[in-house]
């Protein structure tokens, strides 16, 4: 390594990408993933939109609650 480098043309932010949107992974207990994957591939549906569907429900029965 150098004792010193030479930054005087140096371009600030050069290489800078600002971040995207963070996906936190969701995970699931093997029984609860298996049960909802069986009834998602019998409604030919994701598994995905099967647990962001109850969760919605879930979700509009917490704002009732509250």
């Amino acid at each position: 390594m150098k004792k010193e480098y030479d930054f005087s043309n140096a371009e600030q932010g050069k290489f800078y990408r600002p971040a995207g949107q963070l996906k936190i992974p969701v995970y699931l207990d093997p029984e609860v993933e298996n049960f909802f994957a069986k009834k998602a591939m019998n409604k030919k549906t994701g598994l995905d939109k099967m647990i962001n569907s109850i969760l919605r429900k879930e979700m509009d029965l917490i704002k009732k609650i509250a």
